[in-house]
């Protein structure tokens, strides 16, 4: 897997095991001298907040996908969508909003107001998902927020280890849709595989059983080369999957969401809140700031991944800070500063005690 991080500035391609960053190469084209680079402010009205049901039948969602895996340290395999065939099959998908088409016409990983990013797995994600490894968090019975998901790596992991339940936000509906459904679902579907791989040898191949109060019967695991589950293995009703009820799915502006997410007439409050790659365009702080306020359980949690500065954006960790302490709602301690190359980071957020 490869991913870049062009927002209107030359990208850069990783490995995909190379979390710390050491694996810095291929720039590409800079894009900057056809942009403006201060215009940070969206380009179009904010998208209001809505909240996405999965669909019917998930299974028609991993048709003919090619899925990849990232496994870091001890952590439980994260399989997603491969971005490269994801980009070449973006004339064939649904999108509404326009962003596949738009982001390929514009070559820009980056149109405010318009696409935030979400199609691509940035490097800061990796970052936090070592540390996760590192700390031995579990999200045991924690209610969690993917807050910016994008392709939902981090709540999958909070998904895979235990978490009561598990949000998923990211600004384009497209990416909701396309890419952090079908990804929830491809993880779904791999438990599944090992749990009957497990019945396989307990009870043979062929039988049926009764599990969770429903039917299923084991197949023989067909081999994939690259490790990942295949999509067509079985029709399974994966809409009734006990994981995936623990999913909900929004998309939209962060000035909106907090209502959006509280119209169950339970105003939820979040764990642990994980968010990477979010502060890049200090327009958004305010809403950004607002929504970790709202939606923070009084002992909870966020975790930040974040770069020291994005350029052509103008946001960065130290502009973030110093807006943290002036709103003097929560305290910032860093857990990880990454030394190479452009810093990286990753933070934690929790609201101020009164000694504070």
């Amino acid at each position: 897997m490869s991913f870049c991080f062009n927002f209107d500035v030359p990208a850069q391609t990783i490995k995909p095991d190379d979390v710390d960053g050491n694996g810095l190469k291929n720039v590409k084209k800079d894009y900057a001298a056809t942009s403006k680079q201060d215009d940070t402010e969206p380009a179009e009205p904010l998208k209001e907040a809505k909240e996405h049901l999965p669909p019917s039948d998930p299974q028609f969602l991993l048709m003919d996908a090619v899925s990849e895996t990232v496994t870091i340290g001890a952590l439980p395999p994260l399989h997603f969508l491969n971005e490269t065939v994801f980009e070449k099959t973006a004339s064939e998908r649904e999108d509404v909003e326009k962003i596949l088409s738009r982001t390929a016409e514009q070559r820009s990983d980056l149109i405010p107001g318009v696409y935030e990013g979400g199609l691509k797995v940035w490097e800061c994600t990796y970052d936090l998902l070592e540390l996760i490894e590192k700390d031995g968090e579990t999200f045991g019975g924690k209610a969690v927020l993917d807050l910016g998901c994008g392709a939902g790596l981090l709540g999958i992991l909070a998904l895979k280890r235990g978490a009561r339940n598990i949000h998923f936000q990211d600004y384009n509906s497209t990416v909701i849709e396309q890419l952090t459904v079908p990804n929830v679902i491809l993880n779904c579907q791999e438990d599944d595989d090992i749990e009957n791989e497990d019945d396989k040898e307990r009870r043979g191949k062929g039988k049926i059983q009764e599990e969770d109060g429903c039917k299923k019967q084991l197949e023989e695991k067909q081999e994939v080369k690259d490790g990942s589950p295949s999509p067509k293995k079985r029709a399974v009703d994966l809409s009734q999957h006990p994981l995936l009820a623990k999913c909900r799915f929004f998309s939209g502006d962060w000035s909106t969401f907090p209502a959006v997410v509280q119209k169950t007439g339970q105003q939820p409050k979040y764990d642990i809140i994980l968010t990477s790659e979010t502060i890049y365009n200090t327009a958004y702080y305010p809403a950004l700031h607002d929504t970790l306020h709202k939606l923070l359980a009084p002992d909870g949690l966020v975790y930040l991944a974040t770069k020291s500065h994005y350029f052509g954006v103008g946001g960065g960790l130290h502009l973030f800070e110093t807006f943290v302490e002036q709103r003097g709602t929560f305290s910032v301690e860093h857990l990880w500063d990454g030394d190479e190359g452009l810093q990286r980071h990753v933070v934690v957020l929790r609201f101020k005690m009164p000694k504070d």
